[in-house]
């Protein structure tokens, strides 16, 4: 009786709930992991280790320990694995087990796996779910074969795959983990780690339902409105952020300054691809201007694309937000774009995604400010990073006392299943029984 009971409460547990449960306790294996003694080359703490298993989980990046020195060959594959299960995402990789072992897939792990890759229907999940294995095994594969003819000739056969490997995958799920303390800054002019790298988190980061898309359709006229919106959102983010930083850095010595003029050119445009979310960076991040600065901790705001490895609101919700604003200036009622109307529940949810995370980077900068003292450009910077699950840092993070570690943990976190939550409580709707004639509140 015990049994059927407990069995009948795990299957109506709510999956927003179940995949945070689920994520907190790779966390906790990670941590375990990483703390066994053949997984670093000297002693690290509980703290030490926990945070890294967050950050490689949450697919955000930012260290307490130096990847490539503090962990061995086993800590860096179990960091790897995190970031592969975290990016993929926990219930897309289980479904896929079960799957290939040829067990069932119920109805419940439809549920699990609808909330996990953000669907709003459970049909054709399966066929998802495989086409995002395809897909991440071909890109990781092929950057890792383009990334060994730079990382093969510089460290050898071993080291060079296996660090053309650890990258491709860190690239892919725009982790932002790398094997050198200065992230890829010795390859800030190198043409082959500026358009691979990049291109690696371009992809992971549009979003495996664009992937699906533009697989069946190939067609712009027939791809959804939401493959448009990351297109073009993706495109126009891209060159915008390529020119603004190039003009604000280009004679900053501390960063593109020291420069010739075509490395200058493609850390322009590795930055710029990589401050979304990706993590990586080839210049200093403590010696960015404060406008370069601001502007990277709106661009880790916004993050990538939906049912992607990467964080942040996210493209699409940032391109609602816009469209809503010039609906609203130019006094029309519906929200039109591309022959297609957004509904007004599409338009409430952005609106509420974007308070609760304004709210959350507040709260979490607040919290740091009253814990840990320091630059307060620095520690925004630091909050927004760990919110986009980006990984960029201005060189703080190994500042932090346990408090201060337990706040960047807990917004990584959010950051990573934060969506998911909000979606249970947006779907969980009581209809109104009473109805209130209209009001007036004069705004703005």
């Amino acid at each position: 009786m015990a049994r059927a009971y407990t069995k009948r409460k795990v299957s109506h547990l709510p999956p927003p709930l179940f995949l945070v449960l689920i994520y907190a306790g790779f966390i906790l294996l990670g941590t375990l992991a990483l703390k066994l003694p053949f997984a670093t080359t000297g002693a690290i703490t509980w703290s030490d280790s926990a945070f890294t298993a967050t950050s490689a989980v949450t697919v955000t990046g930012l260290a307490v320990i130096d990847t490539g020195t503090g962990f061995t060959l086993f800590g860096q594959a179990v960091i790897a694995f995190l970031i592969q299960l975290g990016g993929l995402g926990v219930m897309t990789f289980a479904v896929l087990i079960l799957s290939m072992l040829g067990l069932p897939v119920g109805f419940t792990h439809h549920l699990y796996l609808r909330e996990d890759l953000n669907q709003t229907s459970t049909t054709d999940l399966l066929e998802l779910a495989e086409m995002i294995l395809r897909v991440v095994l071909l890109c990781e594969v092929a950057g890792a074969a383009l990334l060994a003819f730079v990382f093969v000739p510089e460290f050898g056969w071993g080291a060079g795959i296996w660090m053309a490997l650890f990258h491709s995958i860190s690239a892919f799920n725009n982790a932002g983990f790398a094997l050198f303390p200065d992230s890829l800054g010795r390859w800030v002019g190198d043409p082959l780690v500026n358009i691979v790298v990049p291109l690696l988190f371009i992809l992971g980061g549009l979003g495996f339902t664009v992937a699906d898309d533009v697989q069946r359709q190939r067609s712009w006229r027939r791809f959804s409105l939401h493959t448009k919106l990351m297109l073009t959102g993706t495109a126009a983010l891209l060159a915008g952020s390529t020119l603004a930083f190039a003009a604000m850095e280009w004679s900053n010595p501390a960063t593109l300054g020291a420069l010739d003029w075509p490395a200058r050119l493609w850390a322009s445009w590795f930055q710029a691809a990589s401050t979304r979310t990706a993590g990586f960076n080839t210049v200093d991040m403590a010696g960015l201007t404060d406008g370069t600065t601001l502007m990277f901790m709106v661009l880790m705001v916004i993050g990538a694309g939906s049912t992607s490895t990467g964080g942040g609101i996210k493209v699409t919700t940032f391109i609602v937000l816009l469209l809503a604003t010039l609906t609203f200036f130019k006094r029309h009622r519906n929200v039109d774009v591309f022959g297609r109307r957004l509904g007004a529940e599409q338009v409430m949810k952005v609106l509420a995604l974007a308070m609760v995370s304004v709210f959350l980077i507040l709260l979490a900068l607040f919290a740091m400010l009253l814990l840990h003292e320091g630059d307060f450009l620095d520690l925004a910077f630091e909050t927004v990073s760990a919110f986009g699950t980006v990984g960029l840092s201005r060189g703080i993070t190994g500042d932090f006392d346990a408090a201060g570690r337990i706040v960047m943990m807990f917004i990584m976190f959010v950051g990573r299943v934060g969506p998911l939550t909000l979606g249970f409580l947006l779907a969980t709707r009581q209809p109104k029984r009473i109805s209130y004639p209209a009001g007036t509140v004069y705004l703005g």
